[in-house]
């Protein structure tokens, strides 16, 4: 009769009780999950800067507290900024949300009496109002999550940024993965740190302020929130500047300004839509090319977890995950 040998028994039993441990810590960690992916984030894109205020014979302690200074005057305000205005404007809308379908049914019967087809009485304006409700409040997130998870992150940086060659000795002797495949996983995740830190929100601003051109232009009511929606709705695959050229488009109809309505509706589609592709063909092959099925099902799965930031966290995950995978399959698939 065989027997399973003592030492695998051994080896099974403390493998069992590394993941039960680490399924705990992960389980109360979700929710601020995105402060660590933050500060990869930020430890990529500073350590650079870092490394030449060191050789300035900076010490390591100011030079950190510089640079974390500086992101938080250059990213988090600016970033807290779009939330608290995102935050306000969708509890209008919720609160008139109603009102616009309301109007926007009105809108729809005139094209129904042409037509001779009822699509009207199948809206129903409550259940609408409902969705909006329960749907657009989570996207803001909580504000004590979102403030732990920026002290973890900049916790974390700030030891990243000091001790990073602690650090990545550490990497190297708890993670079982051969030295060769860690520095792959490094070098690729920094690749596609940048390109969804850098690449992605720099086409969304870019995108944000030809938007926000059109609108001035046109005198869209206010151009600014709007501008920072198309921002949002760029960083979405199959979405793009219509999250937020769409409901101006409606909102001005409903108003009966048709032709502020159908200029900015051409306007999006064609000036917004065309720049967009030609800013994500310079911009993002300078980076590394982000493939757009990852960006969706990034801010499908980012969204849920970390609320807002998702847009930005939520591909970096799902890219990280693929590049674990990639590393285990080339370190164990023969």
């Amino acid at each position: 009769m065989n027997q399973i040998a003592p030492k695998i028994i051994r080896q099974i039993f403390v493998l069992l009780l590394i993941l039960l441990i680490g399924g705990l810590i992960f389980k109360e960690m979700v929710f601020y999950f995105s402060g660590v992916l933050g500060a990869i984030t930020l430890y990529v894109l500073l350590h650079k800067p870092m490394t030449f205020l060191v050789a300035r014979k900076w010490h390591p302690n100011l030079a950190a507290a510089t640079l974390m200074f500086a992101s938080v005057l250059a990213i988090l305000l600016p970033i807290s900024g779009a939330i608290l205005m995102l935050g306000n404007k969708i509890n209008k809308a919720v609160k008139n949300s109603e009102k616009v379908v309301a109007a926007f049914k009105t809108q729809l019967q005139n094209f129904e009496n042409q037509f001779g087809y009822d699509l009207t009485s199948q809206i129903d304006a409550s259940a609408v109002s409902e969705w909006l409700s329960k749907n657009l409040q989570g996207l803001v997130g909580s504000t004590f999550n979102i403030f732990i998870a920026v002290s973890i992150m900049y916790f974390l940086l700030f030891y990243m940024l000091t001790n990073h060659k602690k650090l990545r000795e550490s990497l190297f002797a708890y993670i079982p993965i051969s030295d060769e495949n860690l520095k792959i996983i490094g070098s690729e995740t920094r690749e596609m740190v940048r390109a969804n830190a850098l690449g992605i929100p720099l086409v969304a601003i870019a995108q944000g302020i030809v938007a926000l051109i059109g609108f001035l232009i046109f005198g869209i009511e206010n151009s600014f929130f709007w501008a920072v929606i198309v921002s949002i709705g760029s960083m979405i695959p199959f979405v793009g500047n219509l999250l937020g050229t769409i409901p101006v488009f409606i909102l001005s109809l409903s108003s009966g300004h048709t032709f502020q309505a159908w200029s900015i509706l051409l306007y999006g589609i064609i000036i917004v839509g065309s720049t967009d592709n030609l800013i994500r063909l310079y911009v993002l092959q300078k980076l590394d090319n982000v493939h757009p099925l990852i960006t969706l099902i990034g801010i499908i799965v980012g969204i849920p977890l970390f609320g807002f930031i998702g847009l930005i966290f939520g591909p970096l995950l799902i890219s990280l995950f693929l590049i674990i995978v990639r590393i285990y399959k080339k370190e164990f698939g023969s």
